[in-house]
């Protein structure tokens, strides 16, 4: 995951979906700047995400125990 430091990302956790842009990380979580959380791909040939709404706060953690996979972004 050291390689996607400074890009935006897609986190899939077993609950939920996160999106922002990866700044930090231990062994135990991630920090995301800019983060959201992603209710609703949509198709992942769309553009953008059917359904994103950003967190109250610019920073935001993850667990790094519920990522089940991770990638980057496909909102710019």
């Amino acid at each position: 995951m050291n390689e996607l430091i400074g890009k935006r990302v897609l986190l899939m956790c077993a609950g939920y979906f996160y999106e922002g842009v990866l700044v930090g990380m231990t062994e135990t979580f991630v920090k995301l700047q800019d983060a959201a959380i992603v209710y609703s791909t949509g198709a992942w040939s769309d553009k953008n995400y059917a359904d994103i709404q950003k967190f109250h706060k610019d920073e935001w953690y993850v667990c790094t125990g519920l990522i089940e996979s991770f990638g980057e972004s496909k909102n710019d």
